[in-house]
């Protein structure tokens, strides 16, 4: 047994949309807990994720991306970042080290102004910045906070996500875990699910699409020979977004239902019968009921 006291705390990872959040979760706890792709503003809500080492527990907050909010969605969006930085032992902001420039940027410092904790600045995606480059901007961006450590990672490879998980365990006070070792994040499965299926929506269509997107489990069950039964309805805001999404012959449809039918068999390690709806629920993203039943607020 070791004789170094336990660490554990609560760790915000925050940063502009698409700069690999979700991503860098994902590679620290080695498991996918939350979706991703190469649109802006997958990440809706505040999302947990356990890593749990020997004497330490972090746990990560992913949160969604700061922008300019204009939507209700979007203005709850926003109050999940803001609210993500209180109460927590350490920030990461992470940035995009292929639009490092010396210039103010005043959405990110209006949220690093509220922070009373350390803070790491992690410079995301070195893989594809050249090295000068990279450094110059690293400068530029290092006066605009006094950084306790400032780490330039690669999510996708993993380069530097190691050295940035030690110097995060040691910033964390003494404690007691907060969650069961067992367990990589607070999210039930039903939203994870939900999440899944969205996920194949950002990625598979385009333009405005994805935005007008949500995901609602209507009956998630396991039959007696160990398959999971579920149905998802996909909800879009148009008439002509529905027939985007089912597709020519329902062939969209399918390919979305087929692609998270996959990831969510990995995450439940059982044979899935998926079966995916699509209605219109016209401006969702403006109406306060829908928006708290969708757990946007």
């Amino acid at each position: 047994m070791s004789d170094k006291p336990f660490r554990s705390g609560f760790v915000a990872i925050i940063g502009r949309p698409n700069v690999g959040k979700s991503t860098l979760l994902n590679r620290m706890l080695g498991e996918k807990v939350v979706i991703t792709s190469d649109k802006p503003q997958t990440t809706r809500n505040r999302v947990q994720g356990i890593l749990n080492r020997l004497g330490t527990q972090i746990v990560f907050i992913d949160t969604p991306g700061i922008h300019q909010a204009r939507s209700r969605l979007n203005r709850s969006m926003m109050e999940a970042a803001l609210s993500s930085v209180k109460g927590v032992d350490a920030v990461l902001l992470m940035v995009d080290a292929s639009h490092l420039s010396g210039g103010r940027d005043d959405l990110v410092m209006e949220v690093l102004g509220q922070v009373e904790v350390p803070v790491i600045l992690v410079v995301n995606k070195i893989d594809l910045v050249e090295k000068e480059r990279l450094l110059q901007g690293i400068a530029a961006y290092a006066g605009l906070h006094p950084f306790r450590e400032i780490v330039p990672i690669s999510a996708t490879t993993g380069d530097g996500v190691e050295l940035l998980v030690d110097l995060v365990a040691g910033l964390l006070p003494e404690g007691v875990p907060y969650f069961p070792d067992d367990i990589l994040t607070d999210l039930p499965e039903r939203f994870v699910v939900a999440e899944m299926i969205r996920e194949k929506v950002f990625r598979l269509t385009r333009d405005e699409i994805p935005y007008s997107v949500a995901v609602t489990i209507e009956s998630f069950k396991e039959r007696p020979d160990g398959l999971v039964s579920i149905a998802a309805n996909i909800l879009v805001e148009k008439d002509s977004q529905k027939g985007i999404i089912i597709g020519r012959k329902g062939d969209m449809l399918k390919r979305i239902g087929t692609q998270a039918r996959k990831d969510i068999e990995r995450l439940l390690d059982a044979r899935v019968f998926l079966e995916l709806f699509v209605k219109v629920s016209r401006d969702w993203r403006e109406d306060r009921r829908m928006l708290k039943e969708l757990g946007y607020e």
